[in-house]
């Protein structure tokens, strides 16, 4: 399938745009035309990496007609303001995870797009590496019979210890469940299907919390959000999840993510991550079998949501990482918090769609046969 390159343009060019910028060049339907920073040396330096031919202020590449996507790699607390810019602009745009901070902000930026005539994608795409799509190969395959029920697990001892500039995790739009919790709900939506109902616990276990990674060791920084959540989700398919995430755990031996079924047990590989190992235990085995991955896209596969967009505004289908999706997850991960605070469960009013499987034995750079 021959594709007319579609151009982009990156805002935010800090820590994360660099597996971005990498990973676009590789997509024949991704032309990476300019990227944009409010601190210029970073637009500028990024450029000079990646061979971006245009450094520019975030308002140079909004007022840029030939920019089709705006990829919005700004911290969580402007993902709205930049999105909407964007969407205002005639653009489409794909914003890192979160989607926003909040539903409203959520619902008015897939409305807007859906009135200017735009798409909304987000991270994580990493559903669409090689090691969660040969995963929701063996599930739609019948591999472990009927799914029952699934866990999740992120803990760690926060981002303090190794991120330079760590404060964004522990503000509004940060926290664990913010932060590393799209990468697993995006996966298990993925696997089984959109949530129904949920309730949960939620815990800020330190008030206040001490850099120590450079160069701002010693800073001390306030805590606005739990950092110890456990959630427990009904999926519409009739599944039951838990998902557990947070940054007060020093060490852990649980498994990032196992789907259970009537047939079999499978073993998820880190969703965030785009490669192995996936496992299976059969009723009656003794042992795991490795499952040799089905899928492409083992290595960096930041961006892939990008080109999935550029196809689905090319041939109209609908895209996979989409704003529906996201929207979807920032419902589950506002309603848990909000389970913790009320002491009940909370039915969703959203939903989404299942993300169509990527085909097997695509070429690399490509996504559509």
């Amino acid at each position: 399938m021959s594709v007319s390159p579609v151009n982009i343009g990156f805002i935010g060019c800090g820590q994360i745009s660099g597996p971005y910028l990498r990973m676009c060049k590789q997509f024949e339907v991704l032309q990476i035309a300019a990227c944009a920073d409010l601190m210029m040396e970073r637009a500028e330096a990024q450029a000079t990496q990646y061979e971006v031919p245009v450094a520019c202020s975030p308002e140079e590449l909004l007022a840029d007609p030939a920019i089709q996507i705006v990829v919005n790699l700004t911290p969580p607390q402007a993902h709205y303001e930049v999105a909407m810019a964007a969407i205002e602009a005639g653009k489409s745009v794909w914003n890192e995870k979160p989607l926003a901070l909040n539903r409203q902000e959520g619902q008015e930026l897939l409305a807007a797009a859906d009135e200017a005539g735009v798409l909304v994608g987000c991270a994580p795409d990493t559903f669409l590496g090689a090691g969660l799509q040969t995963s929701i190969k063996l599930i739609d395959d019948g591999e472990i019979g009927e799914p029952i029920g699934a866990t999740a697990f992120m803990l760690s001892c926060g981002a303090e210890h190794f991120h330079p500039n760590p404060e964004f995790f522990y503000r509004t739009g940060g926290g664990p469940m913010f932060d590393m919790g799209p990468y697993y709900l995006t996966a298990l939506i993925a696997m089984l299907g959109p949530v129904q109902r949920v309730t949960g616990s939620a815990r800020i276990s330190f008030p206040e919390r001490t850099i120590t990674s450079k160069p701002k060791q010693g800073t001390k920084i306030t805590v606005e959000v739990p950092t110890h959540v456990a959630g427990i989700m009904d999926f519409a398919s009739g599944a039951i999840g838990t998902i557990i995430t947070s940054f007060d755990v020093w060490a852990t031996q649980l498994p990032r993510i196992e789907i259970y079924g009537s047939e079999a047990t499978l073993s998820v590989p880190d969703p965030n991550t785009v490669k192995g190992p996936v496992r299976v235990r059969r009723a009656g085995e003794d042992d795991w079998q490795q499952i040799e991955l089905t899928h492409g896209y083992r290595d960096n596969a930041r961006s892939i949501g990008v080109a999935d967009m550029a196809y689905a505004l090319q041939s109209g289908r609908p895209h996979r990482a989409s704003g529906e999706l996201a929207y979807h997850v920032l419902d589950i991960m506002c309603a848990i918090h909000e389970a913790s605070d009320q002491g009940q469960h909370i039915k969703l009013t959203s939903t989404c769609s299942r993300p169509a499987p990527l085909p097997v034995g695509l070429p690399d750079g490509t996504l559509d046969k």
